[in-house]
């Protein structure tokens, strides 16, 4: 297969891959919206944050489960039987080590959190569904190096879909917390059976030391700069259900959950397929150059209009949908987060350039100044500002994004300013439209109907008319192979 012949492919697999994981987030977050929707309005903040603080928990053990060996076997160019049966042994015998450990500091996890009976049986789910999950780590790598993540998005739907409506369902019928201990059991075991059907590996257990060792000199660097993102992340949340209680850490939830809701959808899936494209081609930088500034502006075009969308229309939503007005205390700290996750937005991309060129130290670095800087800040805020602390420290870390790329510069040319400000422009003018109507129109269905439908027209025809940038040719483009 002649040089072109491979471009061409890789940038079919890459696109359909990113437009799989796309309709998957896009899919799984309407779901997601919905059901969380129901669930807001039945279930009280205290409940809902048992169930992120148990979830940040196992979150703390998911880092600890293969020290970076399945982004090892991603980044490598080419993979033996020996790399993946390594990998799979070591994975899981931490694994089991660390769901023993788990189980043992029951007693602990529950008299520290005061968790209630149904809280520990929702412990115990997650943790065995930690386990069911793992098992599909080698078939879904598998996938990932053949740049085949439409496989991956259908079992990630077909998850979504049954874990939604069992806790929905669950919820409905009042069985409060344990909604989401039997609707995570079901999606492990749905998500397990799916994977193997699609991409089957018989598991082989065995251990090379040669393997083992080159795969560990990247992973080891790679799995600091997680584990650092989940002591950044998640044991913060641990921290701050014990310092301001469940239910102000059910507003920081409800508010941090919607406001990061876009960026899971385009920044986590172009992330993900991101990583591998780039450890692709990663000895020609010209190639990585363009990638990066087509990144940059396709997240812009997608990203500014629906977080600042989000940031104008959430009041009126919380106004008007009913018994919603119980979130109305978490809008300033949703206004913090939503401006922090456009910034943090700009880090996403060059972080994944670091890892794919094999400069995890640096993706390291900058990964062990944002968790010491939480550290340092958060408490400090918390006492000062009380539960506004949080979201202020992460709004400053935020901003930090441009050290990242000022980083990403100096291995990589690219041109920043000229990949966003179009988008940036006509997202400016569609905020001031929808601030406008808010302004002048009583607060009713139809003034924010008339809202998200004008600010989304105005958006598209500044594109369209003012910049000359046709949404549908863009699209076609992606998929024209010349």
């Amino acid at each position: 297969m002649d040089e072109d012949t491979k471009n061409k492919e890789l940038k079919q697999k890459t696109v359909v891959s990113a437009f799989s994981l796309f309709f998957q987030s896009g899919f799984s977050a309407v779901l997601g919206l919905v059901a969380n929707l129901v669930l807001t309005i039945l279930l009280a903040p205290a409940v809902f944050g048992i169930y992120i603080t148990v979830l940040s928990l196992i979150s703390l053990l998911n880092y600890f489960s293969d020290i970076g060996l399945a982004a090892s076997l991603v980044q490598k160019h080419e993979v033996s039987s020996e790399d993946i049966s390594t990998t799979f042994t070591v994975q899981q015998t931490l694994i089991i080590s660390i769901i023993s450990i788990g189980f043992l500091f029951t007693n602990f996890v529950t008299n520290f959190y005061k968790l209630p009976p149904a809280g520990v049986h929702l412990y115990w789910a997650l943790l065995l569904s930690f386990f069911i999950s793992s098992l599909k780590t080698i078939p879904s790598i598998l996938l990932e190096r053949k740049i085949q993540f439409q496989k991956i998005a259908f079992v990630q739907i077909t998850e979504n879909v049954v874990f939604y409506i069992a806790v929905v369902v669950f919820a409905i019928l009042n069985y409060n917390l344990a909604s989401f201990t039997y609707a995570v059991i079901l999606r492990a075991l749905t998500g397990l059976i799916l994977i193997y059907t699609i991409s089957f590996w018989k598991p082989t257990i065995g251990i090379s030391k040669a393997s083992l060792k080159k795969l560990l000199s990247f992973g080891i660097p790679f799995q600091a700069s997680s584990f650092l993102a989940l002591f950044k992340d998640d044991l913060i949340i641990l921290f701050l259900s014990k310092v301001l209680g469940f239910s102000v850490v059910g507003y920081i939830g409800w508010a941090k959950k919607w406001a990061e809701t876009p960026i899971r959808v385009i920044m986590d899936n172009l992330s993900r397929v991101l990583f591998p494209v780039i450890a692709r081609i990663q000895n020609d930088h010209e190639k990585v150059s363009r990638l990066i500034e087509k990144i940059l502006y396709y997240q812009t075009m997608l990203l500014a209009p629906a977080i600042f969308g989000l940031f104008m229309t959430m009041p009126v939503l919380v106004e008007l949908i009913p018994k919603y007005s119980k979130w109305a205390p978490a809008l300033p700290l949703f206004y913090i987060f939503c401006v922090a996750a456009f910034f943090s937005s700009y880090s996403t991309p060059f972080m994944n350039l670091f890892n794919a060129l094999g400069k995890v130290k640096i993706s390291f670095a900058f990964m062990l100044f944002w968790t010491v800087t939480t550290w340092i800040l958060t408490p400090f805020f918390t006492t000062m500002f009380g539960m506004i602390g949080f979201p202020i420290t992460q709004l400053l870390l935020a901003v930090s994004s441009i050290m990242v790329i000022w980083r990403a510069k100096k291995l990589v040319k690219f041109r920043f300013i000229h990949s966003v400000n179009k988008p940036l422009f006509a997202t400016a003018a569609m905020v001031l439209f929808i601030y406008t109507i808010m302004r002048i129109m009583p607060v009713t269905s139809i003034s924010l109907g008339v809202s998200i439908i004008g600010g989304g027209v105005l958006y598209l025809g500044i594109l369209l008319f003012v910049f000359r940038i046709n949404p549908a040719t863009e699209l076609k483009s992606l998929f024209n192979n010349e």
